[in-house]
């Protein structure tokens, strides 16, 4: 009996007993349909984590003032001081690992423009900013190094703004008012998107540092030349944790750190908290694909014991079948290759199934999924050595039927 046939057979098995079949097939497809899913999640978190990293900027360290933990300043405890200009420039001078440094301020404040108005974030930034968030401008150019230091009153706008405030019009030359002071508009930025936290890196404005904190934020700054937050960019990313270290012991000495004693700022890789998240989903992906392979082992000892009932139930047929002729391994290749058929039923219909789910996913819920013909293939083969391990035993306790006790069979 060739191969054709014995698909044609198992075919028409498994249409005379379809209710049957599609329950012993049940576990056979969630397995399969899980492991589509849960691939296809994963592959497109990883690759919205790449997303994420390049969006954040090469090789970018932070510097905040204050305790890494984060724990709340107890009654009495001195706030610690705030960073500054000066430790920039130290920074920029004193760590040859760096490429580029940028004090950081932002600030929510309403924009206007003739009859439109938008409230957005305003950053206060360097010169060096866009060059360590590896941000480029669409239109127009960005501020220099002399026009921080004359707090010259210009602006970057991003997409989002100039979409709400100009239209498809170009701003260049124009002049927006943030709050009750005016600047000129000398450039538009690229579209960036979304960042790792969720907010549209579009939709904001950045200015001269030096100007921020003279025209815009000066009654909360503290200090006169505070920033909030340092940005620096590595020269390469294996040495992001020597240039780290070097960064610590600049501040440490700034600062006057004892030693020994508890540092009152921290530096931090960027992309520690994203790759940390990265991390969680990934071990979520596990713990779901194990449960899809738990499916699968379930619906392999369905399919064993539907195979040992059609067994029994054909227990005359098999004997006829030996009475004309069919030999030992006819009986067995036949029961293996329902086996088999009635997996790769299962497994088809829950490809088909994965993938409906995953389109809904990436479309309902405007999550990230990406998926690979690699997991298709090896889902559809992972149903078939599933009804072959399974189908092994009935097949075999088939074949080893007496041809005359089977014919005896009521």
């Amino acid at each position: 009996m060739n191969l054709l046939v014995s698909v044609r057979i198992a075919l028409v098995a498994l249409r005379v007993n379809a209710l049957r079949s599609l329950l012993a097939m049940l576990g056979v497809i969630i397995g399969v349909g899980s492991v589509i899913v849960m691939v296809s999640v994963s592959s497109g978190a990883k690759q919205k984590v790449e997303e994420e990293i390049a969006n954040i900027g090469a090789n970018l360290l932070t510097v905040r003032a204050g305790d890494s933990s984060r724990r709340p300043r107890q009654q009495g405890e001195e706030p610690p001081s705030p960073l500054t200009d000066r430790d920039v420039a130290a920074l920029r001078d004193e760590v040859p690992g760096l490429v580029a440094v940028a004090g950081y301020m932002r600030r929510n404040q309403p924009l206007v423009y003739g009859n439109a108005n938008w409230t957005t974030g305003i950053i206060g930034a360097d010169a060096d900013y866009l060059e360590v968030r590896d941000w480029s401008v669409a239109e127009g150019r960005a501020f220099s190094d002399a026009e921080v230091r004359g707090g010259v009153k210009v602006a970057l706008l991003g997409e989002k703004v100039r979409e709400e405030l100009f239209g498809d019009t170009s701003p260049l030359g124009s002049t927006v008012r943030i709050g009750a002071v005016p600047f000129d508009v000398i450039g538009v930025l690229d579209r960036k998107g979304e960042s790792a936290w969720g907010s549209d890196q579009d939709d904001q404005v950045i200015v001269p540092i030096t100007t921020a904190r003279k025209r815009l934020f000066g009654r909360r700054v503290t200090v006169r030349d505070e920033v909030r937050l340092i940005l620096a960019e590595a020269a390469l990313p294996d040495q992001l944790d020597a240039v780290k270290s070097e960064m610590e012991a600049v501040l440490r000495a700034r600062r006057k750190v004892p030693p020994g004693g508890e540092d009152d700022f921290y530096v931090r890789d960027a992309t520690e908290s994203v790759m940390a998240r990265n991390e969680t989903s990934s071990q979520l992906g596990l713990l779901l694909a194990a449960t899809a392979g738990i499916s699968l082992v379930v619906g392999g000892i369905g399919i064993m014991n539907i195979m040992l009932v059609a067994v029994t139930e054909r227990t005359r047929e098999i004997g006829l079948r030996m009475a004309l002729g069919a030999r030992r391994r006819d009986i067995r290749n036949q029961f293996l290759v329902e086996a088999v058929v009635l997996c790769l039923t299962g497994g088809l219909i829950g490809l088909a199934a994965g993938v409906l789910v995953t389109v809904v996913i990436a479309r309902g819920g405007e999550f990230p999924v990406v998926i690979e013909p690699t997991i298709i293939a090896l889902s559809v083969a992972s149903s078939a050595l599933v009804g072959m391990f399974f189908g092994l035993y009935p097949a075999h306790r088939a074949s080893r039927l007496n041809p005359i006790d089977a014919l005896r069979h009521e």
